[in-house]
């Protein structure tokens, strides 16, 4: 179990790293709708890895 959470978490940061890049490089280019919507995504993605993380350090 433990292998198959970092694995999870691992590509969680990747995609956290990618919107979180995408917000930051094209942000002043895309419409207010769809730069709202990225950055709600990068705070969710952010949550739901603490959530993760949390459950990793429980099952160690």
């Amino acid at each position: 179990m433990q292998n198959e959470l970092n694995t999870i978490t691992s590509t969680m940061n990747d995609l956290a790293v990618r919107i979180t890049s995408l917000v930051e490089s094209e942000g002043a280019n895309m419409e207010s709708d769809v730069y709202t919507e990225l950055v709600a995504a990068e705070r969710t993605i952010g949550a739901l890895l603490r959530r993760l993380n949390r459950v990793a350090t429980r099952v160690n």
